[in-house]
């Protein structure tokens, strides 16, 4: 009998010959690319990429622009409700078809889409997507590409690795535990087929109210971002995949979510220089293979008001001519409000190529928007020398991801990267730098579990991000049960009525100390009175912020205060270890805490941050 790593083997090195025969040949087995600014290939690489281009028909280059979702967790045998999904959204039935019929260039994963229960049928959804693939007429592997930020933003959970996100990353300020983060995260996601993540966040967040941004971003200093972006860029790129760097030119100063409405940025073009120029200089120096566009108006650099997704005076004039960019740049999802509002779902995806755009992602009717390419292409308004030019840029990608070499993976290779103890402890230790104590009068904190032993906790148990584990006020008590207190958790959610909030208050009489977790508290939140409650019964108070850090400035009275960041398990454990005195808090803050009473004033600088004495 064979195993399962000789018979997928043959397969992939049969598909691959496949993929090799219509391109020229080409090494067996490659090590991942060098760090650095992208190489320029060879004559040889580009005479066969361009060989390959030309035996496409227009139909075929179209497809090969899109970026795709598409619903189930098998590429051929999808579950009957992710077909009839696919059939009503796209058209087909499943992966494979849709590769047959568009001749798609990548797929996107996404959670809710239920490609990724687990890490062994993620990467035989992968292995499935590139046979699809090397059967096409002109077989070209798929770039397989997922949004794994971590932090709050992960569509694989656990049993994977899950990591601090950037906020997390910047408040812990090491650009080593950042490329160690990028590189974990790269590893495993190759080892699972993925092959181009996008992330790092290059957003500067210097507007607390972003509702967008916010924890995604490493902080609000744009030279200490790019330090971090340029970092995790060559992590991620180290392990194997495709950092893309998001969302250009800079989607940090926004109080609007394009994923509703359109943004409005009103830097000018030197203060854009100086706030969120940087970290994209950072990300090219570094060599990053793509970069994500922002559906987003920047009236400095385009009075036309055209989003940027489809302004050629950001996307070439800046991105391209300024910048001195030259690799792939795609494009924020085409579904998102931002870049409807002003053209119809078939213009835009023609001006995003006219703009400077190679790859189109996730349009919300793929059959109307594969065929305006084709119509443009036949007409014109699209030259073919340019899309032949993108469609280079695209292969040259999958050339220096390896995926012409050998685009499978195996069981095997996911058993050896994916989740795996040395990964699992090397998260737990870039998180244990990145808790900040904000607050500490009185020294409440670190908590004693000789005078405080009994702790409630509780709070808003937001959803966990996908496979993070929680709820969190459970994953905090357990972690604090298991650092010697006796933990009881009391969900009380983010708007706890008065009957939650009475209930809190109860259970408190019966213990020592209380760690609440607050979320994102906005002036009229009804959080405020269950801190303003606990805080009336004389007991120890601990507030701590599972997502943005600012909520310390509408919580009067608190003497502990702490922010975690993300309310994934990783920060979670790393909390409770500072909250119980396991461990220093080592956190500073990467952003600005600006006084509810009077924003123009800082309560707590960037960089704060208290130790314990």
């Amino acid at each position: 009998m064979h195993s399962r790593r000789t018979v997928l083997t043959t397969a992939a090195a049969a598909a691959a010959a496949a993929a090799a025969a219509a391109a020229g040949a080409v090494p067996a087995h490659a090590a991942p690319p060098t760090p650095g600014r992208q190489p320029v290939p060879d004559a040889g690489t580009l005479a066969r990429l361009r060989r390959l281009i030309a035996r496409m028909t227009p139909e075929e280059k179209a497809g090969q622009l899109f970026v795709m979702r598409v619903y189930g967790h098998s590429a051929t045998d999808p579950d009957p409700a992710d077909v009839a999904a696919n059939r009503k959204e796209i058209g087909v039935a499943n992966a494979a078809e849709l590769i047959a019929k568009y001749h798609v260039g990548g797929i996107i994963y996404f959670s809710w889409a239920h490609n990724t229960r687990e890490p062994h049928q993620i990467a035989d959804l992968s292995n499935g997507i590139q046979k699809a693939a090397a059967a096409q007429r002109v077989p070209v592997p798929l770039l397989i590409s997922t949004d794994q930020e971590h932090g709050i933003v992960a569509r694989v959970g656990a049993p994977a690795t899950l990591l601090p996100g950037a906020m997390a990353l910047g408040a812990g300020g090491s650009a080593a535990g950042a490329r160690t983060a990028g590189r974990i995260a790269g590893r495993e996601l190759h080892a699972m087929g993925i092959r181009q993540d996008y992330a790092p966040v290059a957003d500067v967040n210097v507007n607390p109210a972003n509702p967008v941004i916010g924890v995604r971003s490493f902080g609000a200093d744009p030279q200490a971002v790019a330090r971090m972006v340029g970092s995790q860029v060559k992590g991620y790129q180290d392990g194997g995949v495709a950092a893309c760097a998001k969302h250009f030119p800079g989607h940090g100063d926004t109080d609007t979510d394009s994923h509703v409405g359109l943004p409005y940025i009103h830097h000018s073009a030197e203060e854009w220089e100086r706030l969120d120029a940087p970290p994209f200089r950072a990300a090219i120096d570094a060599g990053i293979d793509s970069i994500m566009t922002a559906h987003i108006v920047v009236p400095a650099f385009d009075p036309s008001e055209d989003p940027a997704t489809l302004s050629r005076p950001i996307l070439t004039g800046i991105l391209r001519e300024r910048l001195g960019y030259d690799g792939v740049v795609v494009t924020d999802s085409l579904g998102m409000e931002g870049v409807r509002v002003k053209y119809g779902d078939a213009r835009v995806p023609v001006l995003a190529l006219k703009a400077g755009v190679d790859q189109l992602l996730n349009p919300p009717d793929l059959s109307v928007a594969h065929a305006a390419v084709v119509k443009a292409m036949a007409e014109g308004e699209l030259a073919e020398r340019d899309i032949d030019a993108k469609l280079l840029r695209i292969l040259l990608l999958k050339e220096r991801r390896g995926l012409f070499r050998d685009p499978y993976t195996t069981h095997q290779d996911v058993d050896r990267v994916v989740g795996t103890r040395e990964h699992l402890a090397a998260a737990d230790r870039i998180a244990g730098r990145t808790t900040t104590l904000l607050r500490n009068d009185g020294g409440v904190l670190p908590l004693s579990r000789r005078r405080q032993p009994r702790v409630l906790v509780v709070g808003a148990d937001a959803a966990a991000p996908s496979g993070t584990g929680g709820p969190p006020t459970a994953v905090l008590a357990k972690a604090l049960t298991e650092l010697g207190f006796t933990a009881h958790a009391l969900a009380t959610g983010m708007t706890p009525d008065q009957r939650r909030i009475d209930e809190a208050v109860a259970a408190l009489g019966e213990r020592d100390a209380v760690v609440v977790a607050t979320y994102n508290v906005s002036a009229g939140s009804s959080q405020r009175k269950l801190v303003a409650a606990l805080l009336g019964t004389g007991k120890p108070v601990v507030q701590l912020a599972v997502r943005n850090p600012y909520d310390i400035a509408r919580l009067d009275g608190v003497r502990a205060a702490l922010a975690s960041y993300s309310w994934t398990d990783v920060e979670l454990r790393a909390a409770a270890r500072v909250i119980a005195g396991r461990r220093d808090p080592a956190g500073r803050l990467p952003v600005a805490i600006m006084r509810a009473d009077a924003p123009d004033q800082e309560l707590f600088p960037i960089g704060h941050g208290l130790a314990y004495p």
